[in-house]
């Protein structure tokens, strides 16, 4: 039997389904977080062999001890993993630290994190990349603006969403920024390109070939959406764009992803740059290596009439799937913000498109910086019919 560690897999609160896929797999499934046991949702509980608490995730030593304890108690541990951004830096120290060679490394790394390194593999994938700067001085990011011009964004290179994140659009904002930086983190500068973001979500095996594959598009920036309280829309397709396949495939390949479920984010162009394509084109914007966060694998599922959880618990347990694909649809998710006023109602609402409805719910204070505070996640034949959702949500009075 393997035994397969999972970090925090009672957060997100979805992720125990991971969990009970790979339980009914019959992986010896062995949890490590710092919720108390009693606590745990009775899901998963039920889909965990044995749990360990420690009391502080981010505390390496506990961590480092619980490993050895399942080490030493069940034996060789074949896989370790979180699925989870936050987690990836040290799930690939302890995977490196106790030789479980199924995932990154720390050698790994740069590579999948820093978003200058992404760069490097875009580039070598074919995929044409933004202009960049690394910050050190504001005269040399003045220098950098006058060659690709106003607005630029500005991150931490190592990152984790949008957090932190500057739209800049003139000089005073520019040293505004310089002010409110995090000392001692490092920031990439880019131009601004004038783009929706699309995304590549695959299961990917241990040849690096897709199992499974699919994509989302955010129509309105997370960026914007964190920096100015927005409203949060994004939805997942009913059919991948095969340009988006194809760029997709090529980074997979490029970037050496074997055994993950990937979440791949591109920019298609909404204006045309003599430096990167037209109108319509895909480029590149950054690597995830990780499922796309919050409940967007239950929105796979309901867009697909399928079960990602299964078919990558299947990909750690067998290497491939038999988890069959159904009927395709739009799946739309609305994240309205607290204290604004909406022309409908949540009554309106559900009278309207109960039917459709798939989850209903708040979400929690962590996410909802990126993803509002109320959501209500829909399915719909048709774009036209998607489009009447969100326009009759997001309208104000």
């Amino acid at each position: 039997m393997k035994n397969i560690i999972f970090i925090s897999p009672n957060f997100p609160t979805n992720y125990w389904m991971f969990c009970r896929e790979l339980k009914n797999n019959g992986l010896n499934v062995l949890g490590i977080g710092d919720q108390p046991y009693d606590q745990l949702d009775p899901n998963l509980k039920e889909s965990l062999n044995e749990y360990y608490k420690v009391s502080n995730l981010e505390n390496d030593d506990e961590v480092y001890r619980a490993i050895a304890f399942f080490i030493h108690k069940h034996g060789r541990i074949d896989w370790l993993e979180s699925n989870n951004e936050y987690w990836l830096e040290r799930d690939a120290k302890f995977r490196t630290d106790f030789n479980i060679t199924s995932g990154f490394q720390v050698d790994d790394i740069p590579r999948i994190k820093y978003k200058s390194k992404m760069k490097k593999y875009y580039t070598k994938a074919g995929i044409p990349v933004a202009r960049h700067h690394m910050v050190s001085t504001l005269e040399g990011c003045k220098r950098f603006i006058k060659k690709v011009g106003y607005p630029v964004v500005t991150k931490p290179d190592n990152g984790v969403g949008a957090s932190h994140t500057f739209k800049i659009e003139n000089e005073e904002q520019l040293v505004k920024f310089f002010e409110e930086k995090w000392e001692d983190t490092e920031y990439i500068m880019e131009e601004f390109i004038n783009a929706e973001v699309n995304s590549y979500d695959a299961i990917i095996d241990s040849n690096g070939e897709p199992i499974f594959e699919t994509g989302n598009v955010t129509p309105l920036s997370i960026m914007d959406t964190v920096n100015t309280m927005g409203n949060s829309i994004y939805y997942i397709l009913n059919e991948l764009p095969e340009d988006t396949r194809a760029a997709g495939r090529a980074t997979v390949k490029s970037f050496g992803v074997k055994s993950r479920f990937v979440h791949f984010e591109f920019f298609r162009l909404l204006s045309d740059y003599e430096h990167l394509g037209k109108a319509g084109d895909v480029i590149a914007l950054e690597v995830n290596m990780r499922p796309c966060g919050g409940f967007t694998p239950d929105m796979i599922n309901f867009a697909h009439s399928t079960d990602v959880y299964k078919i990558w618990a299947d990909m750690i347990a067998f290497d491939k799937s038999t988890k069959e694909i159904g009927e395709h649809a739009y799946c739309a998710y609305a994240g309205l913000r607290d204290g604004r006023e909406y022309v409908m109602s949540h009554e309106d609402i559900m009278e309207k498109y109960g039917k459709q409805m798939k989850m209903v719910g708040r979400i929690p204070d962590v996410l909802s910086g990126a993803m509002g505070n109320q959501m209500y996640v829909a399915n719909f034949p048709t774009k036209e019919a998607m489009d009447e959702y969100y326009k009759d949500l997001l309208e104000e009075k």
